[in-house]
C-alpha cells in the first residue's frame, strides 16, 4: 500500500518507519527541512528506542521518500495519517492552525484526484474536530463530498514515549 504520512515528529516519523518496515510504500511530508533531511539521511528525527537502527533501514530500501508537497504526497498514495502537532495555545485552549492549514491543503489536492482517497486524523484533537470542522474544510476546497470522493477517520494515537515502535507492533487497543 502506498501511505503518506503529514507531520514527522514523534508519531509520525515512528509511524513512516514501522509501516516501511512492514512494507509499504510510504512518503513522510513536513515543513521542516531538517526533518526531511534527516531521514533522507537515515537518520532520526526523534529520539526513541530502537528507531536510529529502524530509519536507517527503511531510509536504505528505498521504500520512504520524504516531500514538504502535500499535492504530489496525496496524488502518490492511498491514505493519508495526519499526525500534525496541536499543541496547547497561551490559553490553555488547542492551537488548530496546523491542522485546519493541512485540511486545506489536503482538500486541494483532492480538487485534482480522481481516485477516492482516505485521510485517517492521528493527531490529539477535541471530540468533533474531524466531523465538525476538518470534513466541512476538506469539502469545501476539494469540491468533493466526505463517502464519495474521500473518506474520514479518527483513529488516536496511543503511542508511549520510550516504547512506540513496541506499541505500533502489538497496541493495547485500537480505536477507529
Amino acid at each position: 500500500m502506498k501511505i503518506s504520512i503529514f507531520g514527522l515528529g514523534y508519531v509520525g516519523a515512528v509511524s513512516l518507519a514501522c509501516l516501511a518496515r512492514d512494507g509499504h510504500e510510504v512518503i513522510g511530508v513536513d515543513i521542516d527541512a531538517a526533518k526531511l533531511d534527516l531521514i533522507r539521511e537515515g537518520k532520526t528525527p526523534v529520539v526513541e528506542e530502537g528507531m536510529v537502527d529502524l530509519v536507517r533501514e527503511v531510509a536504505a530500501s528505498g521504500r520512504v521518500a520524504v516531500t514538504t508537497d502535500v499535492r504530489q504526497a496525496v496524488l502518490d498514495s492511498d491514505i493519508s495519517l495526519i499526525c500534525v502537532g496541536t499543541p496547547s495555545a497561551p490559553n490553555g485552549s488547542q492551537d488548530q492552525s496546523a491542522i485546519l492549514r493541512i485540511a486545506e491543503d489536503l482538500g486541494a489536492a483532492m480538487q485534482v484526484k480522481s481516485a477516492a482517497h482516505v485521510f485517517v486524523f492521528r493527531s490529539t484533537l477535541v471530540p468533533g474536530t474531524v466531523e465538525e470542522t476538518l470534513r466541512p474544510i476538506i469539502e469545501s476546497h476539494s469540491g468533493k463530498q466526505d463517502g464519495e470522493g474521500f473518506h474520514l477517520c479518527f483513529q488516536p494515537e496511543f503511542l508511549r514515549e520510550g516504547s512506540s515502535i513496541r506499541d505500533y507492533d502489538k497496541p493495547p487497543f485500537t480505536v477507529v
